[in-house]
């Protein structure tokens, strides 16, 4: 049996994302929850009562009196930028929910913090934590499918979502093109690398609200290969794939039940994987945190992936208003600079 140094976190939000934590931490060894802060008390006490430990209302009394050495917070992404940095400035490691920031000045804060008080601070972005996608990222980078050509993703389902807080722009900074299209892009620069380019175009709008519910995203990433993905709340494709890849010599799928690839001139497909498991791919997602708070692994989404993202998806939103195609910044270089500066 591993020996594992304890790491005492806690939650900070009780909603519906802090379930899928609360059901990954249930499983593990080495991650002890100690605590669970929300502004609705009932709901704080709810997740707690679950796991034996205490529930708040206010950050500081739990912080004062669990003293969590790290937290998860699993609130509106308007407010993450204020919970991180106030965590982050009493020297807790913290592991932020996606979107990271409604605007990239409140990503740079949020990273500048991690990096003044020297904690470990990550971006949440389960997809990277599938082992499918991981297997993906082996094999493209193996050269298997030859030049890659084009990437497709697609996250479509009906929800109503006109009296939730990801559909409240002041809240959320957005629709379902930042929800879920962070998502997407980081996929896509997990899997190709930097974007240099997109452009956005926003379906009609079905349900009564004042942001987008469907959008076509076509991207490029600075290889030269092109994207494109599809999100919506709206319409269910139904498809039984979310990404796929195509290149000279192959296509390769991953699929919600199964994942495959065939090269030109094979009879029959490969399969590589078993697809998507929600609540594994959160648990591989907390063991990578603990593990870099432990000093024994490097984090999967580091700091230039958060910024990355967040400056995406605030081009995506120029782009679909200008109805054109609008360079992404920063890129990885500039990044490095900014941080060294």
């Amino acid at each position: 049996m591993k020996e594992y140094k304890t790491v005492r976190v806690a939650l900070v939000g009780a909603g519906a994302i802090s379930g899928a934590y609360s059901q990954a931490l249930e499983s593990m060894e080495g991650l002890d929850l100690v605590g669970v802060m929300d502004v609705n008390r009932d709901a704080a006490t709810t997740l707690a009562e679950k796991h034996g430990c205490q529930a708040f209302e206010n950050l500081d009394v739990m912080c004062d009196e669990v003293k969590p050495e790290a937290v998860i917070i699993c609130t509106p992404p308007a407010t993450h930028r204020d919970i991180a940095v106030s965590l982050m400035e009493r020297s807790i490691h913290v592991l932020c929910e996606k979107p990271l920031a409604t605007t990239p000045d409140d990503a740079w804060e949020m990273v500048r913090a991690a990096q003044r008080n020297e904690v470990v601070f990550t971006m949440a972005s389960k997809f990277r934590f599938v082992p499918d996608v991981a297997k993906t990222r082996e094999i493209l980078a193996e050269g298997i499918l030859g030049d890659i050509i084009l990437f497709e993703n697609s996250f479509t389902g009906v929800v109503d979502m006109s009296n939730r807080w990801n559909s409240n722009p002041e809240l959320s900074g957005g629709g379902v093109l930042i929800d879920n299209g962070t998502h997407s892009v980081d996929i896509m620069r997990y899997l190709l690398g930097p974007m240099s380019e997109i452009r956005v175009v926003e379906g009609k709008r079905t349900q009564t609200m004042n942001v987008e519910d469907t959008v076509h995203i076509f991207v490029k990433s600075e290889e030269g290969v092109i994207g494109s993905i599809d999100l919506s709340w709206s319409i269910f494709k139904g498809l039984p794939t979310f990404i796929n890849v195509f290149g000279t010599e192959g296509t390769l799928h991953v699929g919600w039940k199964e994942s495959r690839y065939k090269l030109h001139g094979d009879d029959d497909w490969t399969v590589f994987g078993s697809g998507y498991d929600k609540v594994a791919a959160f648990r591989n997602q907390l063991n990578n945190f603990a593990g870099a708070i432990r000093g024994t692994e490097p984090l999967v989404i580091g700091p230039a992936d958060a910024i990355a993202s967040v400056y995406t998806i605030e081009a995506a939103y120029k782009a679909m208003e200008d109805h054109g195609w609008l360079p992404v910044k920063p890129t990885d270089a500039m990044y490095v600079s900014a941080m060294q500066g």
